[in-house]
């Protein structure tokens, strides 16, 4: 199974191999998103700041505070 190589695989080496300028695009296009750094302690604040979970409002014996 390790030889296997699906039709797109094989498609997408051809075309970048002809096009060698779209791994720089696609690199630009992953950064938009994907490639971040991450700030722990804001993530830590976040956590902190959330509300825990209510219980179900629409209950008739919940009593909101």
């Amino acid at each position: 199974m390790a030889l296997y190589e699906s039709e797109h695989t094989k498609f997408m080496r051809e075309m970048l191999a002809k096009h060698p300028e779209w791994l720089e695009d696609q690199s630009r296009g992953r950064a938009i998103f994907w490639d971040k750094k991450t700030d722990l302690d804001e993530q830590k604040a976040y956590r902190e700041a959330s509300e825990p979970p209510r219980p179900y409002p629409y209950d008739v014996n919940f009593e909101q505070q």
